[in-house]
């Protein structure tokens, strides 16, 4: 059938056919290059928190802050047990010594113990008393002292002269044994003497100092009493002096004495 010629004239085109199916996928072709990054989208909801971390390494410790103000002291706590007793110190000085306290009550009698044994008798001791004397006067004389003069007074009353010697007038006695002497005397007048009047105890004339009294105001009552050594033979009177012209009276009657001197040989 080759050199016949069917065509004809075109006619219209017919419509579109029905779309074949798709080919086969070709080959991905290059990324192109990566565009504008698009503007942030908004945050999504957190997530769900991850586990813990391993705890790194401690770090170096900072400076020490300033010390806060103190708090309030907190109650007392309950009193722990008594601890061991330490060793004992050494003994510190002694205190100043306190008060002297109060006496305390006498405490109850105990039963007397056994009578000891008798000691041994010692060999008897050395009588120093029996040199001595006592005299006065209860005769209510009359003394007269001229001024800035002295008088014995007469002790011829109630004698024990022992071995002592009294003269004729009784105004001077003589001691027999050296040794220490207690004396003792008194004078009581009728009214006061006056000021300057005084009374003393002479030894050969001199005054004992001991024995001296010069009272300071009018006096009617002389009471002296000392110990002073004396040498045997030594001549002793009781004296009234005055500083003034004096007449002065004794006391008498009653039992009463006007005057009195009284030696001791105590050693």
């Amino acid at each position: 059938m080759s050199g016949i010629n069917f065509c004809g004239p075109l006619g219209n085109c017919g419509g579109e056919g029905a779309t074949g199916p798709t080919g086969v996928t070709g080959v991905t072709g290059p990324t192109g290059v990566t565009g504008p990054t698009g503007a942030t989208g908004p945050t999504g909801v957190t997530g769900v928190t991850g586990p813990t971390g391993v705890t790194g390494p401690t770090g170096v410790t900072g400076p020490t802050g300033a010390t806060g103000a103190t708090g309030a002291t907190g109650p007392t706590g309950a009193t722990g047990p008594t601890g061991v007793t330490g060793p004992t110190g050494v003994t510190g000085p002694t205190g100043v010594t306190g008060p002297t306290g109060a006496t305390g009550p006498t405490g109850v009698t105990g039963p007397t113990g056994a009578t000891g044994a008798t000691g041994v008798t010692g060999p008897t001791g050395t009588n120093v008393t029996t040199s001595g004397m006592f005299a006065s006067n209860t005769l209510g004389s009359v003394i007269v002292v001229a001024l800035g003069g002295s008088t014995n007074i007469r002790l011829p009353n109630n004698q024990s002269l022992g071995n002592f010697i009294g003269n004729a007038n009784d105004t001077v006695f003589t001691v027999p044994e050296t040794g220490r002497y207690y004396i003792t005397y008194q004078i009581n007048t009728t009214v006061g003497l006056g000021i300057g009047a005084g009374a003393r105890v002479t030894a050969n004339g001199t005054p004992i100092p001991g024995t001296i009294l010069v009272p300071a105001v009018s006096n009617a009552t002389f009471y002296r009493d000392c110990i002073t050594p004396l040498t045997a033979g030594s001549t002793l009177s009781l004296q009234l002096f005055s500083s003034i012209l004096l007449t002065a009276t004794l006391i008498s009657g009653g039992g009463t004495i006007g005057a009195s001197l009284n030696i001791i040989r105590i050693q």
